[in-house]
């Protein structure tokens, strides 16, 4: 298999973890989380920070998930509590974590050249197979327990949950704190993978993860078969290799931010224009018919 969409397929499974959790946010709570590029560093910084005290590089990844989580509940208690847009929530928790980033290490950038990665217990594409099966089973499993249930309702009618004597809030923290988790395990898999944590490496994760959500959500569209979760992996995996044939085909990878923009806006224009087409075609054709 070509070099290219090996390394395509392997960064989209990473990248399924982060749209897996910005799921949880933009399509479960209608929450427009903005903290993502803050939060996917965080994850990565804290897994070098325990990996160099001499952790094992696998509970330092659950650690990784474990303190992203707390980058979820602050975005939460500025957007529940203090009842600051949640917009200018995850924006302000994104520019904190950048310089909490920097701390964690004191270094904007750390190599993790000669340690133990989880890359170690054998091939790289089928340990990130086998985690990200292990996310979308957990994540499918917790959305069909009753609280999961009530996470579901509150971001599509907070009124019935509040009606139910519950309080919506705790269920925007959760799920807050739950998409951060997630999304941190993910810079965790991409420092582990590129080899070494940088401050920088947040950059257009929000756009990444949003496109695949839109391309995830215009693979079989009308097909009720496949679960959301699916989708977002499904649409991580062929966003990266869109862009990895961009490349191939000869565009500079500095020009990669605008194919990943480019690639956005060319789904979300299908999305928005090809079903209303469609559908005024199929009604022409049934009158004609008629």
């Amino acid at each position: 298999m070509n070099g290219l969409i090996m390394t395509s397929i392997e960064q989209g499974l990473i990248f399924a973890v982060l749209a897996m959790g910005v799921f949880i946010t933009n399509k479960v709570l209608n929450i427009a989380d903005l903290s993502v590029e803050g939060s996917f560093p965080f994850g990565a910084f804290i897994f070098a920070k325990f990996l160099l005290m001499g952790v094992n590089p696998v509970i330092a990844t659950i650690l990784a998930f474990a303190f992203g989580t707390l980058a979820g509940l602050l975005t939460a208690t500025l957007f529940t509590k203090f009842k600051i847009n949640a917009l200018l929530s995850g924006i302000l928790t994104m520019n904190i974590l950048y310089s909490v980033n920097l701390r964690i290490n004191n270094a904007a950038n750390v190599p993790l050249s000669g340690q133990r990665t989880i890359f170690d217990f054998g091939p790289k594409l089928l340990i990130l197979l086998a985690i990200v099966i292990v996310v979308k089973l957990l994540l499918d499993l917790f959305l069909k327990t009753e609280v999961g249930y009530l996470l579901v309702a509150t971001g599509d009618n907070e009124s019935l949950v509040k009606s139910l004597g519950q309080k919506s809030d705790n269920y925007k923290i959760l799920g807050l704190m739950l998409s951060n988790g997630l999304i941190a395990l993910s810079g965790a898999l991409m420092a582990q993978y590129n080899g070494y944590v940088d401050a920088s490496m947040g950059k257009a994760t929000l756009v990444i993860a949003l496109a695949a959500i839109i391309i995830g959500d215009t693979f079989m569209k009308n097909s009720s078969f496949l679960k959301n979760t699916t989708r977002a992996i499904i649409g991580a995996i062929a966003y990266k290799l869109i862009g990895g044939f961009a490349i191939d085909l000869g565009l500079h990878p500095n020009d990669l931010s605008a194919i990943n923009a480019t690639i956005v806006i060319v789904f979300l224009l299908y999305n928005n224009f090809f079903p209303n087409i469609m559908g005024k075609l199929n009604k022409k054709g049934g009158r004609d018919y008629a």
